[in-house]
């Protein structure tokens, strides 16, 4: 039973990486458009959401 359990928390974890690349992906992307239009808040609310994505990512991979 422990290895099913393990096996499913690895596949959904793996799942939940591949969708964090990807949003880590928009949100450098919004990011980078900020700088460009030198919207200081918006940069700064791109900065809060990648590090809670970079936080996510860092538990995913332990």
């Amino acid at each position: 039973m422990k290895k099913t359990m393990n096996s499913v928390k690895r596949t959904d974890g793996e799942k939940r990486m591949a969708v964090l690349r990807l949003e880590l992906d928009y949100e450098l992307a919004t990011l980078y458009e900020a700088m460009m239009e030198n919207d200081e808040e918006k940069k700064k609310e791109c900065k809060r959401r990648l590090e809670k994505l970079r936080q996510e990512l860092m538990r995913l991979q332990v």
